[in-house]
């Protein structure tokens, strides 16, 4: 039975909520529909950041001292507007969507010590938008000791089935932190986080020149990467890892550049971003026929030339020019994802996040 579901997701990058509709049986997809984006204010922007340095310290996953309190009600909130606008903007009743899929925003990402942690309220959404909410995606496979990370690959899946080309095809996801999906026909689905995505390069833009990111890779394209200090940074043993493997927003944050022009340093982190990824694929089974890249990463049209230097002779393109949309990729696979979890059917496996067996997942909240 096709399901009309709405997913939500706000990632690692803080710049805010998107939403994208979906038809699926959770197996395939049979259309996708509109998609929306509702960014944080700088107030709410700022909230977060200070709920991810507060959240370091959380005793256990649904712990909410001081501001993070004050940060889950604004994360729901943020939500229930974005929602509320999209409906009205593509006039969809809310009888017409049968679940949502709610990301939540990630505060905290401790898969060795069996925590994750997304804040926004499941049950207080449902009630504020009138339709049955899914939420708390990760928890489970945590639980099972799984890495809780990465959960788009079974949606990559399915998008990657329907191209019908030859693989082994890898989706590369730029956001905060870098993931990819390894899809080699029908029965090889292997998943990881490869490194830093944005985060750092989003960090570094906003402390050195004030802005948010590095628009298209304007400031990277002037400047000259600092390969010694790319090599250094690799020797990190998380490089090393074999998948699956995942990592937290903040887990190269202790990495300094030192002193270099913004444009060098600009340079130098998405160098190390596109180095980071390419060092995967002696760990993968084959090396992969073609990338595809989605996320913010996407538009960086430095980052994309980098990982086409680095992953040659295969090809890399842009998720947007096969007809996906990158922006939406994300919230589509939460949408999708909670139509899985409806049905029942496992939304992470033993390769992806190293859970023992196929996990489902998700909690449902009704209004």
């Amino acid at each position: 039975m096709m399901l009309t579901a709405l997913g939500l997701m706000s990632g690692t990058s803080l710049d805010g909520v998107d939403v994208a509709m979906i038809e699926t049986d959770g197996k395939k997809v049979k259309a996708f529909g509109p998609s929306g984006y509702r960014p944080y204010t700088d107030r709410e922007r700022g909230l977060l950041r200070q709920a991810l340095t507060e959240a370091v310290h959380l005793p256990q996953r649904d712990a909410r001292p001081g501001i993070l309190a004050e940060a889950e009600r604004a994360v729901t909130v943020a939500h229930a507007e974005a929602v509320a606008a999209f409906t009205a903007q593509n006039r969809i009743t809310r009888e017409e969507i049968d679940i949502v899929g709610f990301h939540g925003q990630t505060v905290l990402h401790r898969p060795e010590k069996r925590l994750t942690v997304q804040i926004g309220d499941g049950p207080a959404l449902a009630k504020a938008i009138h339709i049955p909410v899914m939420h708390d995606f990760r928890a489970a496979d945590v639980e099972a000791g799984g890495q809780g990370a990465p959960f788009v690959p079974v949606y990559h899946r399915a998008l990657a089935q329907s191209l019908e080309r030859e693989g082994p095809i890898v989706v590369v996801n730029i956001g905060g932190v870098s993931n990819i999906t390894y899809i080699d026909g029908a029965d090889t689905l292997i998943a990881c986080d490869t490194g830093p995505g944005n985060a750092l390069l989003d960090d570094f833009m906003f402390r050195v020149m004030s802005q948010r990111f590095d628009c298209e890779g304007r400031m990277a394209a002037q400047g000259v990467a600092d390969e010694a200090w790319i090599a250094r940074a690799l020797e990190l043993p998380f490089f090393r890892k074999p998948p699956p493997k995942s990592l937290d927003r903040n887990d190269f944050a202790s990495l300094k550049l030192g002193e270099m022009k913004p444009a060098d340093g600009a340079a130098t982190l998405t160098a190390f971003t596109a180095a980071a990824i390419a060092r995967i694929v002696p760990l993968l089974p084959k090396p992969p026929k073609s990338w595809i890249v989605a996320g913010g990463g996407a538009r960086n049209l430095t980052m994309l030339r980098m990982l086409r230097e680095r992953l040659r002779p295969a090809t890399v393109e842009a998720a947007d020019g096969l007809g996906w949309a990158s922006d939406a990729i994300e919230a589509q696979a939460f949408g999708f994802l909670a139509a899985r979890g409806l049905k029942g059917l496992p939304l992470s496996y033993p390769a992806t996040t190293g859970v023992p067996m196929p996990m489902t997942g998700g909690v449902i909240a009704r209004p």
